[in-house]
């Protein structure tokens, strides 16, 4: 296998998600995704069989584990097959769902990548797993925001959004891994989504990743994707809409998500970014 490794969400290949891409992954069984993705170290690597038809149907693997769907490695994917058989629209098979993924370049040459999510969804957070998240994360009730209440959400994989009342506790991020990932792995969550609201459409992010082996993604876009229903669901955002999520600046890899929230329950959220080469040679696998 060809493996590629791209930042996704920044134009700079220091910043952004690394995501690895292996554009064809024909015959590769489980036990060699995951050892791969555990050898390319990346929060995620996308593994693509191309089909027949035309559609691709793309695994995602972490370290640890594989997961339904991941936001930064899809648009990384998405980019990286742009590069080699030009842009346009692409239907991705996933665990989660099928994902669509448009691909343009722009006139500086950089080429942009937008997904569409599979139809989000929220769920309460019930009273224990609020409060044994909460003790994992080292915060208190009085760090939450009152008017973004804690949810589930769903946009492809499940997220707390957990909302802090000002940037400074979102920027003090010291959790106790083995119990947030314990919590995690129970409840079947695969980042949890801290977040706080600088103005109505623009929000800062941090995600903690234990499930994947990785203490904090810079990027993640299935995360955003799914604050994108949460806010709609919710009514905290007048839809047609479009949120800026900022996330890594803390982490020193500052990346840029554009969510696009269209009107109507049912619509998949767009979730779109640029992607990068890290370095332009590849390695067998």
């Amino acid at each position: 296998m060809e493996i590629l490794r791209y930042v996704a969400f920044s134009t700079d290949p220091a910043g952004g998600n690394p995501a690895g891409v292996v554009l064809d992954a024909t015959g590769a069984d489980d036990a060699t995704m995951l050892a791969t993705a555990a050898e390319v170290g990346y929060s995620e690597t996308a593994f693509v069989v191309p089909s027949a038809d035309g559609a691709l149907d793309v695994r995602y693997f972490s370290p640890l584990a594989e997961v339904p769907f991941c936001g930064h490695a899809t648009i990384a994917t998405a980019v990286a097959h742009a590069e080699r058989h030009g842009t346009g629209r692409l239907l991705l098979r996933t665990q989660a769902g099928p994902v669509t993924v448009s691909t343009e370049r722009t006139a500086d040459g950089t080429v942009m990548a937008t997904l569409v999510s599979v139809p989000p969804r929220t769920a309460p957070l019930p009273e224990a797993d609020l409060a044994e998240l909460l003790a994992a994360l080292r915060w208190s009730d009085t760090d939450l925001d009152p008017a973004l209440p804690p949810r589930a959400a769903f946009a492809g994989a499940w997220h707390p959004v957990i909302a802090a009342a000002t940037r400074e506790r979102l920027a003090d991020l010291d959790y106790d891994m083995d119990a947030l990932g314990a919590l995690m792995d129970r409840r079947g969550w695969t980042t949890v989504d801290l977040v706080w609201r600088e103005s109505p459409t623009v929000f800062h992010a941090r995600d903690p990743f234990p499930p994947g082996g990785v203490v904090e993604d810079p990027a993640t876009g299935a995360a955003a994707a799914a604050l994108g229903g949460y806010l709609r669901e919710l009514g905290l955002v007048a839809t047609p809409a479009t949120v800026t999520v900022h996330q890594g600046a803390d982490m020193g890899r500052p990346s840029t998500i554009t969510v696009t929230v269209p009107e109507g329950a049912d619509t998949g959220i767009g979730v779109a970014g640029a992607a990068v080469p890290i370095r332009p040679a590849t390695d067998p696998a």
